[in-house]
């Protein structure tokens, strides 16, 4: 049972108590049973300012407590390590918080950054000191602190010897040591070398560092003497501003150039130190006016905030990799939704073009599928198999490439990347909703062209394959058994559905494969360091590599991307082989190949019901293919760019509009010179015909979709 407060006040000033226990005790009872009844905390601080405002013994037995840890914990290690990023590295930080959450770090509470750890124990403790109002912890402050006589004269005598108060001394420290840390990240190789106008002109990082030196040593002789003059804190606040400016032209150059781990964990660093360089400069500031604590209690209060969320959750390895992957996940994406934008298709020639790139890989999967059926047959061993179940994939995927195929559930991974960007441009605002709406109805009638393109040829291909073979050998391509087999394999009434979700995760992961091959590609210049290649510039003339080095800037990124898809389906049933999980792959293309290999297996007496069976599999493995990929594509881009959507509502009403009175837009593209369709719009309550619009968005190129375009 929880002691009241009274008793727990009592005990802060005996000698004969721990007064970190003490303090542990408080917070106990400060804190709510669940971290999330934020009323429930609110009211128990409320009790506790309604004691000490009736018992003035007891308030000055918890300010004496409080100014004593203040006056002899040691607090620069609060300010210029506690929330912020190590200069260890981003692999060692990973490793470190492992490695915490399984054998906790010892403490040293001599340390106000380690004091804050022993007091605020739990982990969920940041939750309900946040979720209390600045207001409530501010008043709260200004009840205890009340008539701070003592304090004041030790201020004085402090300054008479010609030294400032402790507490001030370590806040200033920390300032200094956090501006020589901004000094060394923005001086950091890296930096330059992404933005090289940074040696052309005189680092703001270094002007800071000589702007606070100065500040803080005028600082100190103003606070022990104020008749000397201080400068105005304004000049170092527009540094800080300066080098913030020059942390986002970094940021944005990397998202367009490249970047690493090890540039994003600078840049988040440097991000950090630059924040709590200006909310100690506020608190300085705000003492500069008026030389008491109840001047700075609303920024005491929001830096004790930020203090204790970073120690409840300094050992959190999802708050890390959340902050320091996002520059490469939106380098990624941004990669991918370049190449999205050749995935839709705007007017017929495009359209039909895309016909045509998806006939190509549906031609070329028929034959992947007849490999794999015979690489079943060759009794490798496990291992061997699995290799040339994932090689025939791999080189299949980039085989179609390079002939400039197309296939359809590659479509999604990159698309969803490319609506991303489109709905952090719209805003909310109906027109570029409208826009957005188009671009979603020929993002459709792409994918389905994509579709009927691969399946269409997939399966006429796949039986005149297995007629050839009869015809030349006189034995069935596949038997009955093994038709019999390849047909249960897409019945929807199985785990079919479930393993063609683990095929859409596949393509998911293949399309941030490829983002990351195109970031790695131009972050270590790679078509630039081909180029200056002797042995190469003389084997294949200045000319011819050029052209390969410009493919490979152009390509490479997908080719990896559709290698690694292969070996990602070829091994996922290897893997579960392995695990003895239920793991397996069903993809539309390959299923519909293997359901004309069965077909004609079984010489075509396949009933209605099977055929029904067989469809319904194909269109059921294909529509989770699609959804899987795109939704989590879709949720990465989103979350990259930092995007809340929060019309999706009108978004939804605009394309069910348009579906009922234009449902032909998700199909086939308009004649180029047809008239203007209908603006979408929900209907009224009367049944209102919906007000026209243009038909296609605004805002998205009309360029020329080739094959080689297409799967770029």
């Amino acid at each position: 049972m929880k002691q009241d407060f009274a008793s727990i006040l009592q005990q802060f000033g005996d000698p004969a108590r721990d007064p970190i226990a003490v303090w542990v005790a408080l917070v106990d009872r400060l804190r709510p049973r669940k971290a999330h009844d934020t009323a429930r905390a609110q009211q128990n601080l409320q009790e506790l300012c309604v004691l000490i405002e009736r018992r003035e013994d007891l308030r000055i037995r918890l300010r004496e407590a409080l100014l004593s840890l203040v006056r002899e914990r040691k607090q620069v290690s609060m300010y210029v390590t506690s929330g912020l990023l190590p200069s260890t590295g981003f692999f060692s930080e990973t490793a470190r918080r492992i490695s915490g959450r399984l054998l906790p770090e010892v403490l040293d509470p001599t340390y106000m950054k380690d004091l804050l750890s022993v007091v605020f124990h739990r982990a969920d403790d940041e939750l309900w000191v946040r979720a209390i109002p600045d207001e409530e912890w501010v008043a709260f402050l200004n009840r205890l602190l009340a008539a701070d006589a003592p304090a004041a004269a030790q201020d004085e005598a402090a300054c008479a010897n010609g030294k400032v108060p402790n507490a001030l001394e370590e806040l200033m420290e920390g300032l200094r040591i956090l501006s020589y840390h901004v000094s060394a990240i923005g001086l950091d190789p890296e930096l330059v070398r992404i933005d090289p106008t940074l040696e052309e002109h005189e680092s703001p990082f270094i002007a800071q560092n000589e702007e606070v030196l100065a500040y803080l040593a005028q600082y100190r002789a103003w606070w022990c003497d104020p008749a000397q003059p201080l400068a105005d804190e304004r000049h170092l606040s527009v540094m800080l501003d300066q080098c913030a400016e020059v942390l986002q032209r970094v940021r944005r150059r990397a998202t367009k150039i490249g970047t690493s781990l090890t540039l994003t964990f600078k840049l988040e660093r440097l991000r950090q130190h630059l924040a709590r360089m200006a909310d100690l400069l506020d608190l300085l500031r705000c003492l500069h006016q008026d030389r008491k604590v109840h001047t700075i209690t609303a920024q005491l209060v929001a830096l004790f905030k930020q203090l204790v969320h970073a120690e409840c959750r300094k050992n959190k390895l999802s708050d890390y990799w959340g902050q320091n992957v996002e520059l490469v996940s939106l380098r990624m994406t941004e990669s991918a939704s370049k190449t999205g934008e050749h995935y839709i298709t705007t007017t017929r020639g495009e359209y039909f073009r895309m016909l045509r790139s998806a006939a190509v890989g549906g031609f070329i999967i028929a034959l992947m599928a007849a490999f794999k059926l015979v690489l079943h047959e060759q009794g490798f061993a496990p291992l061997n198999e699995a290799l040339s179940f994932c090689l025939n994939y791999g080189l299949g995927f980039v085989l179609i490439h390079i002939l400039g195929g197309t296939v359809a559930t590659k479509q999604p991974a990159m698309t969803a990347n490319a609506i991303a960007a489109s709905i952090g441009e719209a805003k909310g605002k109906t027109r570029n909703l409208e826009n957005l709406a188009d671009l979603i109805a020929r993002t459709v009638r792409s994918q389905l062209a994509a579709i009927v393109g691969n399946v269409g040829v997939a399966v006429p291909m796949a039986i005149l394959l297995a007629l050839a073979v009869r015809q030349l050998t006189g034995e069935p391509f596949v038997d009955a058994t093994r038709a019999s087999a390849l047909l249960e394999d897409v019945d929807p009434r199985g785990g079919t559905l479930f393993y063609a979700a683990v095929a859409g995760v596949c393509l998911f992961l293949s399309g941030l494969i490829a983002g990351y091959y195109d970031n790695l590609s131009a972050y270590n210049r790679v078509p630039q360091r081909l180029r200056q290649l002797r042995w190469a510039r003389r084997l294949l003339g200045e000319a011819r590599l050029d052209r390969v080095a410009a493919y490979v800037e152009n390509n490479l990124g997908t080719l990896a991307g559709n290698f690694f898809f292969g070996f990602l389906l070829g091994g996922a049933t290897a893997l579960g082989v392995l695990f003895g999980l239920p793991l397996d792959i069903r993809h539309i293309a390959f299923s519909s190949a293997y359901v004309g290999y069965a077909a004609e297996g079984l010489d075509f007496t396949l009933s209605w019901q099977m055929a029904a069976l067989a469809a319904a599999g194909v269109a059921g493995i294909g529509l989770v293919n699609l959804a899987v990929s795109f939704s989590l594509t879709l949720y990465v881009a989103m979350r990259a760019r930092r995007i809340t959507f929060a019309n999706a509502r009108t978004l939804v009403r605009l394309l069910l509009s348009r579906l009922l009175y234009r449902p032909q837009d998700f199909i086939l593209p308009p004649f180029k010179d047809a008239p203007n369709p209908p603006r979408e719009a929900p209907p009224t309550e009367m049944g209102s015909t919906p007000p026209p619009h243009t038909a296609q968005g605004e805002g998205h190129s009309d360029r020329a979709l080739g094959p080689d375009a297409s799967n770029r």
